[in-house]
């Protein structure tokens, strides 16, 4: 965490992420021209808020985009914010404003999470519904094979799926691919898309979690604060063997549950 605070210190770099978090996916090019600096020391900047996990990256073609990523800053939040004020305060987290998907090319989402833990526990903890019931609120259900259903079925015995959809891609344990869908609502389009990368990054893991196809800003709005949430969840539960305290979850398609 101490990265965090360092690389947040600096008003350039708090400056570039409130250009992404106005203008998520953004190039290099496209950050220096609201900038009075050279790309060589934007560069630099990135690289100081990439190393504190505030910034993640994709490469699309020969482009670097930047992305927002707020799970740090949902963690400073669940760590010196939540436990001294009322959750109102809740309104001036970063954490829970969207990164809004302005170009249909790029992702809506990509949130990045380091845990130590090994490929294979993460993989169990995404698909096994005992685990998933823990830190999520919801059992995964599936055989996890590509082109199997599966669904997020509450916990309290119903056996209702507030989620749907298909496994795309699993390539155990390193990616699964899954398609999401509200099986209550009018589809009137593509479901949503979620990919989760898995690995190794020295005696850790890093997890990243593109979520795309987000249908419209309320969409956008509950996916911004519900995967902070799980991904701070399921890092707690496999590095301390305990859930956070958590509000009513809000589970990344909208619906508060």
């Amino acid at each position: 965490m101490d990265k965090v605070f360092k690389a947040l210190a600096d008003q350039t770099r708090r400056y570039l992420l409130d250009r992404l978090h106005e203008h998520n996916g953004q190039t290099l090019g496209e950050l220096c021209e609201r900038l009075d600096m050279t790309r060589q020391s934007a560069t630099q900047h990135l690289a100081l808020l990439e190393a504190a996990n505030l910034v993640s990256t994709v490469r699309r073609g020969r482009e670097k985009l930047h992305y927002l990523n707020p799970v740090p800053l949902h963690e400073i939040q669940e760590r010196w914010i939540d436990k001294f004020e009322s959750p109102r305060l809740r309104a001036l987290s970063a954490v829970k404003r969207r990164a809004e998907e302005v170009m249909t090319d790029k992702p809506a989402f990509v949130y990045v999470t380091y845990i130590e833990s090994t490929p294979e526990k993460v993989w169990q903890a995404l698909t096994d519904a005992d685990l998933t019931a823990e830190y999520w609120g919801h059992s995964n259900v599936s055989d996890w094979q590509a082109g199997s259903p599966w669904e997020h079925r509450r916990t309290d015995g119903s056996g209702i799926a507030d989620v749907v959809g298909t496994v795309v891609e699993s390539e155990a344990p390193t990616r699964l691919v899954t398609t999401w869908a509200d099986p209550r609502a009018e589809q009137s389009g593509e479901p949503s898309r979620v990919t989760f990368d898995i690995q190794p990054y020295g005696e850790i893991v890093r997890l990243t979690v593109t979520h795309e196809n987000l249908a419209d800003e309320a969409e956008r709005e509950a996916a911004a604060a519900g995967w902070a949430a799980v991904l701070s969840n399921l890092k707690s539960l496999l590095e301390t063997g305990s859930v956070l305290p958590q509000e009513p979850w809000l589970v990344p398609d909208g619906n508060q549950r």
